[in-house]
């Protein structure tokens, strides 16, 4: 893929490996907070709910970013790609996974910082009233 001459350069690629793999810890993350809320005390119905999320999100995100960058979304990932490929010369170069690698940690920061946004904002039921008040808690950052 990186060598072919029709190949995207290196800023588009790195760019879809980062925002590819945001998305794709936000899916799993996400999907993991809601499927707690969703099904308090069944762990296994949360697992079913998480993994089903996940693999249709990483569908999804494959088919988006798999034709620009390879969609690996995951330095591991690159780095078998890179190994593997070194033979027939089709993998990424050296500098292109190490390139990949520091996109995809930043890219897997900022989809988890939503998580971490929305883990300081909690619904609380007052009053004995069944509706939700979002309450700030005391140690959210301020925006």
């Amino acid at each position: 893929m990186a060598g072919s001459p029709s190949a995207p350069g290196l800023g588009r690629r790195l760019v879809a490996e980062l925002v590819g793999t945001a998305m794709l810890v936000a899916v799993v993350v996400g999907s993991g907070i809601a499927a707690q809320q969703l099904s308090p005390g069944n762990v296994g119905l949360q697992l079913l709910e998480n993994s089903t999320a996940t693999v249709l999100g990483l569908t999804v995100l494959i088919l988006m970013f798999g034709p620009v960058s390879g969609a690996h979304f995951n330095p591991v990932v690159s780095a078998a790609d890179w190994l593997l490929g070194r033979r027939a010369g089709t993998g990424l170069s050296g500098r292109d996974v190490g390139a990949y690698s520091l996109a995809q940690v930043a890219g897997a920061v900022a989809g988890a910082m939503p998580a971490k946004v929305s883990e300081n904002i909690r619904p609380t039921v007052t009053a004995g009233l069944a509706k939700e008040v979002l309450e700030v808690n005391q140690y959210a950052a301020p925006m």
